[in-house]
């Protein structure tokens, strides 16, 4: 199955395996999109994006064929549906990117709330050599990695290594695994989790004040979190 879906414990796994390069049709947008959405449904605290070891690119992007007149709606829906499942889940979304990253594939990477890259892996925007431009990058990059950047990886089509997209703020972490990164996530209060990632959604002041008040002060893990540390021993989260 091109798009598998594995969930044990609080981490949702989601592994691209169409190689070699991972190129996402219509049907494989919406196999993604469902992965994404039963993910949320099970509560995941984490939901990891990953591509299966035989291929040779985390994502190639998006199919050249469907950027057509005719078949390029059908697409947009489609992809844009899983990057908003992306964005609005409650669950801390990571990318581990082993290969290359583009088109699609690097505006999955943006979409995801964090990303481990390996030193092999690439980065860019190649849409403008084909006549089109990324409309999920255009609406996510200049707030991940700044206004010109931005410009330049969209209108020139750039390719960036690893470490070039770690230093402007795309990548995390670099690493060939994303395990320390997760193993770090596990450990916290989902609900706690949860509330960060509506706060930091949110954007302002005022919705992150209504967060910390009406959601995270009224969950047992709240309290949990001040009667462990008082008491000098690890906390005991909820499920």
């Amino acid at each position: 199955m091109p798009i598998s879906f594995e969930q044990t414990g609080r981490l949702a796994r989601i592994t691209l395996a169409r190689p070699p390069l991972n190129i996402l049709d219509l049907e494989h947008l919406a196999e993604l999109s469902a992965a994404v959405d039963q993910g949320a449904r099970g509560q995941a605290a984490v939901i990891l994006l990953t591509a299966a070891d035989d291929c040779r690119a985390f994502s190639a992007g998006n199919d050249v064929n469907d950027h057509t007149p005719e078949r390029a709606p059908e697409m947009l829906k489609r992809f844009h549906r899983t990057v908003r499942a992306l964005r609005d889940t409650d669950a801390i979304t990571v990318a581990e990117v082993k290969g290359d990253a583009f088109g699609g594939g690097c505006e999955l990477v943006a979409a995801c709330d964090l990303a481990v890259a390996a030193p092999s892996a690439r980065f860019g925007q190649p849409e403008i050599d084909v006549g089109c431009f990324p409309p999920v990058a255009a609406a996510l990059l200049p707030h991940r990695i700044g206004w010109t950047r931005a410009v330049e990886m969209i209108t020139t089509g750039r390719i960036l290594d690893a470490e070039e997209a770690h230093r402007i703020g795309l990548v995390t972490r670099l690493g060939d695994s994303a395990d320390e990164l997760i193993g770090g996530l596990l450990v916290k209060s989902p609900a706690v989790l949860s509330c960060a990632k509506a706060a930091l959604r949110g954007g302002t002041l005022e919705r992150a004040e209504r967060i910390y008040e009406q959601r995270l002060l009224r969950h047992p893990d709240c309290e949990e979190g001040v009667r462990g540390f008082q008491q000098k021993r690890a906390p005991n989260w909820q499920p």
